[in-house]
């Protein structure tokens, strides 16, 4: 990691790659909505290292093992940092249900989802009914069907996720309809285009797990506006190296961007024990090469004044933004423009969700150089691979992650699991203001 990164990360109190290098367990998440579009919890995607050759152990102390090991990594720093203070929904199974180190986990921060195929017995309804005692919550995962085991979880859970992939879509209005009178809190899984998200809202769905929000056909809210032509010409001033006063001049044609950037620069790894009051202040105190991350983020604001936080497609875009930067600083030879490179790469790789069109015509707008128009658009180099990379461990898939590893070296996939939930907590406290609890958005 550069010297620069370090320095950055430590003024923005972001918690470092903190896992224990015996570990083998790690997360990822993936966004769940409200009805709001806003986020309100992630589910967390576990990953398990293969285990080594057996030396002899009994198969029970290594199924202790594993649980002790899955409850340690779940009570990890980064873990906690990457929930940017939303609720974790955790796979659970049944050896993890019944080992008495789940008490451990806090009950108010994770709710514990139920595979449909777990063996509901007289015991595990029991166990259930002692963790609900102790304040844990349940929900019953990856339903298309109500077969015997869900009829026997239902009474006893809080939500209840439908895959909407796999449900019949005969049953799904009265089977939505039944649940809801039970008074059951109804999570649409695997929402991954606007027409599905808009069928379940129309069923009183309360909750959205899919990536539809980052679809251009999803963004009808965050189409351009004025204000977003302003942040292109302020990203092209950017890019030529301008004087303050050609910035100070830009800004000042844009309160908005002024009144963010004012925020910006007295937030609490930047400030510089005073309060900045103005605009040359600003800019001096915050610099151009953050300046400019700051404004390609802000091309996903969202036009309402919410927690930064809580803005799926801006969470989505620095993540993956912070992720590509991270990622590249661990491969030989990386220098400053490498990882400045990898950050362009992430924060634009779907930036046609903002203004609808073609990728390619945007990119062309944004005048990116040709390794990162390559990566985004073809996948090619580094930037490519690590751009296919992160988006498989956005959706939690595993076996796509260990092959593009074997194509990085020094990467194991713990490692890309780790670095994931780094950029994640990087996401949710990236420009947050001292003064105020969220940032006013770009106004359409």
């Amino acid at each position: 990691m550069t010297t620069n990164a370090v320095e950055e990360r430590q003024a923005e109190d972001v918690p470092g790659i903190a896992q224990d290098a015996r570990a083998n367990v790690s997360f990822a998440r993936q966004p769940i909505l409200n009805r709001d579009n806003m986020l309100c919890a992630f589910e967390l995607k576990p990953y398990q290292a293969p285990a080594a050759e057996s030396d002899g152990q009994d198969e029970a102390h290594e199924s202790q093992t594993g649980t002790t090991d899955f409850i340690q990594a779940v009570l990890q720093p980064d873990v906690r940092a990457a929930l940017a203070n939303h609720p974790g929904y955790l796979p659970v199974t049944r050896e993890l249900l019944f080992d008495e180190a789940i008490r451990s986990v806090p009950a108010e921060r994770f709710m514990f989802e139920l595979p449909p195929d777990i063996a509901a017995d007289d015991t595990l309804i029991a166990r259930i009914i002692e963790l609900h005692g102790r304040r844990y919550r349940f929900v019953i995962d990856n339903v298309s069907q109500a077969n015997d085991t869900f009829a026997r979880l239902l009474p006893y859970v809080d939500a209840v996720k439908i895959d909407m992939q796999r449900i019949p879509q005969a049953m799904l209005a009265k089977f939505s309809s039944v649940l809801k009178s039970a008074g059951k809190l109804l999570i649409a899984q695997g929402v991954e285009s606007q027409a599905v998200y808009e069928q379940a809202f129309n069923l009183g769905f309360d909750r959205f797990q899919g990536f539809y929000f980052a679809h251009p056909q999803g963004a009808a809210a965050r189409k351009v506006s004025a204000p977003r032509h302003a942040l292109l010409n302020l990203l092209q001033l950017l890019g030529g190296e301008p004087t303050v006063a050609q910035l100070e001049a830009e800004l000042k044609l844009n309160p908005v961007l002024v009144m963010h950037l004012m925020r910006l620069a007295n937030s609490s790894g930047l400030a510089m024990g005073r309060k900045v009051t103005t605009l040359r202040e600003a800019i001096n105190a915050t610099g151009t090469n953050r300046i400019a991350r700051w404004t390609q983020l802000l091309l996903y604001a969202d036009g309402r004044k919410v927690a930064l936080e809580d803005d799926p497609l801006l969470q989505l875009a620095a993540t993956r933004a912070r992720f590509m930067e991270l990622a590249v600083e661990r491969l030989p030879e990386a220098g400053r423009d490498a990882t400045d490179a990898a950050f362009l790469t992430g924060v634009f790789s779907f930036v046609d969700s903002v203004f609808g069109g073609s990728l390619e015509h945007t990119l062309n707008v944004l005048a990116l150089s040709k390794p990162i128009r390559d990566a985004i658009l073809l996948r090619e180099g580094v930037l490519g691979t690590l751009l296919n990379v992160v988006e498989a461990l956005e959706r939690g898939v595993w076996s796509d992650i260990e092959e593009a590893s074997s194509k990085l070296e020094g990467l194991s996939v713990l490692d890309i699991a780790q670095m994931g939930l780094v950029a994640a907590a990087w996401a949710g406290v990236a420009d947050r203001s001292a003064e105020a609890s969220g940032l006013e958005r770009i106004e359409d």
